[in-house]
């Protein structure tokens, strides 16, 4: 299975899920070890034209930017939780 495989397309969004985390951490690995470091200034232009496109596709900002907040916050209690019960 190739990592491109991993990905799931939902139906109804753009958002994909995740099937074979290791695909998805050996893959990212690979690619950390391919891609030059960046400069901070580098990093900032490259951040600020994610941006832009950002805003010109109408994404963003967010309308709400709290909207949804509390389901946010239950749910890092949770993962916060479980994470903490885990032996290490």
């Amino acid at each position: 299975m190739t990592a491109a495989n991993t990905f799931l397309r939902h139906r109804d969004s753009e958002r994909a899920m995740v099937r074979d985390v290791d695909i998805l951490r050996r893959f990212e690995e690979d690619l950390a070890k391919k891609e030059p470091q960046r400069s901070f200034q580098e990093a900032l232009k490259l951040y600020e034209a994610m941006w832009k496109e950002a805003v010109a596709l109408g994404v963003l900002p967010l309308p709400d930017p709290l909207d949804g907040i509390e389901a946010d916050i239950e749910l890092a209690r949770m993962l916060n939780c479980l994470k903490k019960s885990l032996p290490e």
